[in-house]
């Protein structure tokens, strides 16, 4: 055997193992037991790699929003580029979550809005997660501040929100933009980022056709949540375009919020044109940075709301499927179509849209 596939061999065999995240040190007695743990569960939720498997997450609902659960492998069908690909690991079990949460402190935030998000986060950190996620908080108004890193003490994470002072405009692609590579340095393979905002985009300098295509590259389910409130302060005069907010008998629940309407002219660096830290939340931008990842925009119209969606969030985390398998794309470095079927038509499943094959 020559030296070159001995060493290629060698590569493929830890290449899972290493994927599968950094794991908190563990002791000597622990690590004899989880060895075979540890390997099995790289194998099965590796996003992409030097094996080219490709995972891939699941939300399947039914026809009234509710989670749908105790399928089987043989329930799902995966289509590549319009091409049914066979489907070789397969799992239903809850695992733990690296999450990232990027809050919208701009000045249209102040007051209910943002107690109700503080309310909201604190009930998702103590009661809706598992004590071995991870979180990190970003705010965002001029522009992205990290105030918690990675971290499982939810003490630290809702002490830095109650230190939150809302102020200035509304760097929302900018906080993307940073967050999405910090998420991928999460210790846990699953990982997933959720926005709160009540605004438009006003202080950004990411050019947002690139953030769209930094999200498609990476493995983080992205979530939105947008605040369509009337954030106006006294004397304030519309200088720019809302998007038309759609009835609410239209949202199709928990499904990413339809689009519709046109968006308001974007300038370099994605400002919106006349826009306005108070203008309302621009449902299409939105979407733009969560449905190609699997993750989506839901909208609420009264502050009141903001908890059952963080919720219903954090209820899809813990509901989701996860399924496997090896890549039929070259290394080309373009954008390969996914497509999940089930079986029983009367569900839906929602889950990303493809994968970028990196040379």
């Amino acid at each position: 055997m020559s030296t070159r596939l001995t060493l290629s061999a060698l590569v493929l065999a830890v290449v899972p193992i290493v994927l599968a995240g950094q794991q908190p040190p563990r002791s000597t007695d622990q690590a004899s037991d989880s060895a075979a743990e540890t390997n099995d569960e790289a194998q099965r939720f590796v996003f992409r790699t030097g094996v080219n498997l490709i995972n891939v997450t699941a939300t399947v609902t039914d026809a009234r929003g509710r989670f749908v659960s105790g399928l089987t492998q043989a329930d799902f069908t995966i289509y590549e580029d319009g091409e049914e690909v066979d489907v070789t690991q397969f799992s239903n079990e809850r695992v733990p979550v690296s999450l990232g949460i990027a809050l919208d402190t701009s000045g249209s935030m102040e007051g209910r809005k943002m107690d109700a998000a503080r309310s909201a986060l604190d009930r998702f950190l103590y009661d809706l997660l598992a004590p071995d996620d991870e979180l990190f908080l970003y705010e965002f108004n001029y522009t992205p501040d990290l105030l918690q890193d990675w971290t499982t003490d939810r003490d630290r994470v809702s002490r830095a929100l109650r230190g939150i002072r809302p102020r200035g405009g509304t760097a929302l692609y900018d906080a993307v933009a940073e967050s999405v590579p910090r998420v991928e340095e999460g210790q846990h393979v699953k990982k997933a980022l959720l926005i709160i905002s009540d605004g438009n985009d006003t202080n950004s300098e990411t050019d947002v056709r690139a953030l769209r295509e930094r999200i498609r590259d990476s493995e983080a389910l992205v979530y939105a949540i947008g605040i369509d409130g009337d954030a106006r302060r006294p004397g304030w005069t519309a200088g720019g375009r809302s998007l038309p907010i759609p009835s609410p008998g239209r949202i199709p629940s928990p499904f990413p919020f339809p689009g519709g309407g046109r968006r308001a002219p974007q300038m370099p660096g994605g400002r919106t044109a006349g826009g306005n830290q108070d203008d309302r939340v621009n449902v299409s931008a939105l979407r733009d940075l969560t449905d190609d990842s699997g993750g989506r925009t839901e909208i609420v119209r009264d502050i009141g709301d903001l908890e059952p969606a963080t919720a219903g969030i954090a209820r899809e985390l813990s509901q989701q499927y996860y399924l496997g398998y090896p890549s039929q794309a070259e290394p080309d470095g373009r954008w390969h179509a996914i497509r999940v079927e089930v079986r029983d038509s009367a569900y839906r499943v929602r889950a990303r849209r493809g994968y970028t094959a990196l040379p």
